[in-house]
């Protein structure tokens, strides 16, 4: 058990039937942490707790009850926590994170394939890449990645082919 259901399932030891709102009281845990807690000592797969009214979700209003009659035949169990959904905020800023990361891997390869090539037409550059990366990217992001490299200096335009 998690350092949260061991403070709520310690607050069974004073009452056998105590309110959401003395949890969240005596406790102090934050209103997310301790609905998600809640939820996975009455609700999940091992439940030695009880909560009244029946459902899903943990509002104000539940009564949760020790439950008398749990049992389990493993001698040590192991309560998971229930996992919160990420929000379209932090998949935003994950995915910014995980471009920025990849970048360097796109200007290595990049850097990587026209070293041993030397010379090589931008189709035949973006075939290569798309071959050794082992990630979904795309073409724009690519030539965006090449443009930052010949504006570095690492790579350099031919001037009489634009091909290449």
């Amino acid at each position: 058990v998690s350092l949260y259901q061991s403070v709520i399932l310690l607050l069974f030891n004073d009452a056998d039937e105590i309110g959401y709102r003395y949890i969240r009281d005596h406790t102090g845990i934050e209103e997310a942490d301790l609905k998600r807690t809640l939820q996975s000592l009455a609700l999940g797969p091992v439940r030695p707790i009880k909560k009244r009214p029946k459902g899903k979700d943990v509002t104000e209003d539940d009564l949760f009850a020790y439950a008398s009659d749990f049992s389990h035949k493993q001698l040590r169990i192991k309560v998971n926590q229930i996992q919160m959904k990420e929000t379209p905020e932090e998949q935003k800023h994950c995915n910014e994170k995980i471009f920025a990361d990849r970048q360097y891997q796109i200007d290595a390869a990049i850097v990587r394939i026209m070293k041993a090539r030397k010379s090589l037409t931008h189709s035949g550059l973006l075939q290569e890449l798309f071959a050794i990366l082992k990630f979904p990217v795309q073409a724009v992001d690519l030539k965006k990645r090449m443009e930052s490299l010949i504006e570095r200096e690492y790579m350099v335009r031919d001037e009489e082919n634009t091909s290449l």
